[in-house]
């Protein structure tokens, strides 16, 4: 087995070589992959790891089969459920339940459910949800979730049946870079539109803000809560889709530090201009007031040091000289909130990306009703809302953070996110 040092210069090279073109021909709204057929409802396939109460897979299924509250009323996707793939029913498992309600068949393989049990693909889109579920961990404590092994099996059956179809895939590609960019790479050489990621570029804004498009940005920083591997995705995918819009576009990754603890406090110490940008975060905040008893509490580091017993800081050096921060305080906040800082002016943006936490039925998550949006329109139009080029760099982010706080918090130099792209001139939020 390849150490980590050999594993990212090989995911470098093959980078290089095999798709070194995808930063120059970086693109969102690829050409239909296969034309709807007239007369019928668009049909997908959806594979999941487990589907159980709050699981990323119900929260799509439901949507698909039930539909969602939209812009006012209750809306129902345009596109039929036919069919679902899960690897795991733990207890409380529900995907037996929806079959028996909504007629879906349950497919023992993927090829299977693609197929719709015959010979060739008969699906017009493709889900793959790999999120939850009991799956093995690695040294640098990530969960092996089967993504890349379900979008494999699924290009197998897009080979052999000669056409492909849009895909969407939940959250990041892989915790491997090589496999983030095979992704990437099939779903280019087969051309089918290829949407990933987590709710947080799509859910509501407070303000709702869309940063102009062409800005001069110098700083952008992302201040939430959760775990490594898991929420600083979200955290990531939060600073991303707003730094992106800068003049120039997305210019790639040139390295990564991961700072934990004392470390923290003492960049934000070291960083003025860091440390403006994380109070000008932390004031769009629903949940960091309110301190020690005090309706508004002034905010310092020491309040912050109180409530954060375990701060994880991600700090990105982007090939144009821009820098992205990332900070995990868990304690402090239990929201997603962001602040960028124009070049030109020294002007400060800030917003919050909305991600009410389910706590009883009464409050399902509706920040994934927007990603069911987009999916729907890619299989009807073809074109995606944004270029997965974002997601194949926020998930380089993640997982080559984790591999310098795993190997100490050194700097990571990474050749191989030299990933540029373009965002598209409209964020695709909610603004409902």
């Amino acid at each position: 087995m390849m150490d980590s040092t050999s594993r990212m210069e090989w995911s470098r090279r093959q980078f290089v070589m095999g798709a070194g073109g995808l930063a120059a021909a970086a693109t969102f709204g690829l050409p239909r992959a296969m034309a709807k057929r007239p007369g019928r409802r668009p049909r997908i396939a959806l594979l999941a790891t487990e589907v159980r109460r709050l699981s990323h897979a119900q929260h799509f299924i439901d949507r698909f089969l039930e539909g969602y509250g939209w812009q006012g009323r209750h809306h129902r996707p345009d596109v039929d459920l036919v069919s679902l793939y899960v690897e795991q029913f733990p207890d409380g498992d529900l995907t037996r339940d929806r079959v028996r309600r909504h007629g879906v068949k349950l497919y023992p393989t993927i090829s299977e459910s693609l197929t719709l049990g015959g010979s060739s693909l008969a699906v017009d889109g493709v889900v793959i949800i790999g999120e939850h579920g009991l799956y093995a961990r690695n040294a640098r404590a990530q969960t092996l979730y089967p993504r890349y092994r379900y979008f494999q099996e699924m290009v197998k059956v897009f080979e052999s049946s000669g056409r492909a179809v849009p895909v969407f895939n939940d959250k990041h590609l892989s915790t491997d870079w090589a496999e983030c960019v095979t992704m990437v790479g099939a779903s280019r050489r087969l051309n089918f539109p290829f949407l990933a990621g987590s709710s947080l570029p799509v859910t509501w804004r407070f303000p709702a803000l869309e940063l102009p498009w062409g800005v001069p940005l110098s700083e952008s920083v992302c201040v939430c809560y959760g775990g490594v591997d898991s929420y600083d995705f979200h955290g990531l995918e939060t600073a991303q889709c707003m730094s992106e819009r800068r003049a120039g576009g997305e210019a790639g990754i040139k390295s990564v530090q991961a700072l934990e603890g004392e470390a923290v406090w003492g960049l934000l110490q070291q960083r003025e201009a860091t440390r403006q940008l994380f109070w000008s975060a932390l004031s769009r905040s629903f949940t960091s007031r309110g301190r020690d008893g005090f309706t508004f509490s002034e905010p310092t580091l020491e309040l912050a040091r109180r409530h954060c017993e375990r701060p994880v800081a991600y700090v990105y050096e982007h090939r144009d000289g821009f820098r992205t921060t990332m900070f995990l305080m868990s304690g402090l906040l239990n929201d997603f909130v962001y602040a960028g800082r124009r070049e030109d002016t020294g002007e400060t943006y800030s917003c919050q990306m909305y991600l009410p936490m389910p706590m009883s039925l009464a409050t399902l998550a509706d920040f994934f009703s927007p990603l069911v949006h987009h999916i729907e329109d890619m299989i009807h139009s073809g074109r995606t809302a944004y270029p997965i080029e974002r997601t194949l760099l926020t998930s380089g982010m993640t997982l080559f953070a984790v591999e310098s706080l795993y190997r100490g918090g050194i700097q990571l130099e990474t050749p191989a996110m030299n990933v540029a792209y373009q965002a598209p001139r409209e964020s695709a939020f909610w603004r409902a």
